[in-house]
């Protein structure tokens, strides 16, 4: 974890649990500017004080569980058997019923990396903006770096199937949005298979279709 929560992280595991888990909570259920520290302190069993003791402001606690959901659930994904598979779509898909798992398991976590991924207010835009864009190049260089690649077709980046893949999400996760429709994890995955196969079809050689 990055540097300057010492005083947070060397708090006992349960009480960290409860302060993430209330904010969490709290960001899931509302916008950034709609998010009370009132209700993140009240959740957590704390004062707002104290609250504020271990995060100067409520950007930098936003900010914090960013960072510390993303490690949570890079450790679920990434196992001994993230490594074993080289197919680009198995491993696209295997990640994502992993991180599909995480999510089932983590109340509001859902909610939350939705409104992460569409940040809205000007304390949180232009980094989470930026940190995203950051995170899907990470995830090629770091995560992929045993994908056979010689499975692609001459001309076909890689890189940009996995750009392609993220545009899909995305208009899927507006077009939800805009109907005012829960985002259904399952229904979603349904959707995220057909396009794995529907993009092997077009970026695989045919020997490996």
């Amino acid at each position: 974890m990055e540097h300057g929560f010492e005083k947070f992280e060397s708090l006992p595991e349960e009480r960290r649990e409860a302060i993430v888990g209330a904010a969490v909570e709290t960001f899931g259920l509302s916008d950034y500017k709609g998010a009370s520290t009132d209700a993140i302190a009240r959740k957590a069993g704390i004062s707002k004080g104290l609250l504020f003791f271990y995060f100067k402001n409520k950007r930098e606690l936003y900010l914090y569980l960013m960072r510390h959901l993303m490690d949570v659930v890079t450790k679920v994904v990434v196992d001994e058997r993230f490594y074993e598979i080289d197919d680009f779509f198995e491993l696209f898909k295997y990640a994502a019923n992993r991180k599909k798992d995480a999510l089932s398991k983590m109340p509001y976590l859902l909610d939350f990396s939705i409104r992460a991924f569409y940040p809205e207010h000007k304390d949180v835009k232009d980094t989470m903006n930026g940190w995203t864009q950051a995170q899907i190049d990470l995830m090629f260089s770091t995560f992929f770096k045993n994908v056979r690649l010689d499975k692609f077709r001459d001309g076909v980046e890689p890189k940009k199937v996995v750009d392609m893949m993220i545009w899909m999400a995305d208009g899927y996760l507006h077009q939800q949005r805009s109907m005012s429709r829960a985002i259904d994890i399952d229904a979603l995955m349904v959707e995220f298979d057909e396009w794995c196969e529907m993009f092997k079809r077009y970026a695989y050689k045919e020997e490996f279709q």
